[in-house]
């Protein structure tokens, strides 16, 4: 029994020690890859100080030329869109890490429908910032929900089970350069699109999405961040109502919607789109350009209110 006991003692010093030995190594290449999202998040993590900072997913990453936007508003603007992170827990996630540093002047969160629909693992995703649990316990509450808070706070190396093989491969590719501060330009597609799809409202509202929206919110408004709500054009006819859900959080909170899905803006122009959710790199321009004129007489629309109030201040 005593001979037992010390080898399963040795087993599980054996295993501590890989794993924390091997958290530490995939730590460092979680820091220094260069792959899709490894690098943003970090840099979110650690380093942002934009006065402006674009969240969202992919669409965001993709459709938000970062210098367009500074220099029609006049503030620094970095597009913090993080590709795949699906929905509004990722972004929750994300904006407590930027605030543990950083409090902007404002966020734009680009909005999709899976911000409030029912979906098969609307967490999926989040395993993409498992590396930084531990940092916020605000953050953490979404692994939490998830079920797996326990699993990453013991086993370091499970942290990076989801992004494992694309941390190790991105040390393989060359720096990637930040010339449009987090923009990622996608490529002129090989035919334009010819099938335009439909989207309609769906009535399986997940409300756990919208008390995390609502968070979202009561956080910008306790850093005095102000707080812009976007979704940008998609290759599809839209249902009237189709974000009905999201604009009525916005409206109960004071928070412009901008909608340029539903409007159906560059429906007439399908060779600005990548594919049906995307714009490609010249599409992308010329839609920042319109959100920059709008958000910049938001902006001027706002900027006495809020001069009166740090005047009474």
């Amino acid at each position: 029994m005593k001979k037992l006991l010390t080898s399963l003692l040795f087993v599980f010093a054996a295993l501590f020690a890989v794993d924390r030995i091997g958290g530490q190594i995939m730590w460092w290449v979680n820091q220094h890859t260069h792959d899709m999202s490894g690098p943003k998040l970090k840099y979110l993590a650690n380093e942002v100080d934009a006065d402006v900072v674009l969240m969202g997913t992919s669409r965001c990453n993709f459709h938000y030329v970062s210098s367009i936007l500074a220099d029609s508003i006049d503030m620094s603007v970095y597009n913090g869109g993080i590709d795949a992170s699906n929905c509004i827990y990722a972004h929750y996630f994300a904006l407590n890490l930027i605030l543990l540093h950083h409090s902007p002047k404002m966020i734009c969160l680009e909005l999709m429908t899976s911000d409030y629909t029912v979906s098969d693992d609307s967490f999926n995703t989040t395993s993409f910032f498992a590396p930084y649990i531990g940092r916020s316990e605000r953050a953490d509450s979404i692994f939490r929900e998830a079920g797996n808070y326990w699993p990453y706070r013991l086993c370091h190396l499970y942290r990076y089970n989801a992004k494992a093989v694309s941390n190790i491969g991105g040390l393989l590719v060359n720096k990637q350069q930040n010339a449009e501060s987090g923009y990622r330009p996608l490529p002129q597609p090989m035919f334009v699109l010819d099938r335009l799809d439909k989207a309609h409202k769906s009535e399986n509202i997940d409300t756990l999405k919208l008390q995390y929206l609502r968070r979202f919110i009561t956080l910008c408004k306790s850093h005095h961040i102000a707080l812009v709500f976007t979704v940008s054009p998609i290759y599809s006819e839209a249902d009237a109502d189709l974000y009905d859900v999201l604009k009525d959080v916005a409206k109960e909170n004071g928070i412009p919607f901008f909608d340029y899905h539903t409007q159906g803006l560059f429906l007439d122009h399908p060779e600005y789109f990548r594919d049906n959710e995307h714009l490609w790199d010249k599409g992308a321009r010329v839609y920042t350009s319109i959100f920059a004129h709008d958000l910049k007489r938001y902006i001027n629309s706002i900027r006495p209110i809020r001069d009166e109030k740090q005047a009474e201040n």
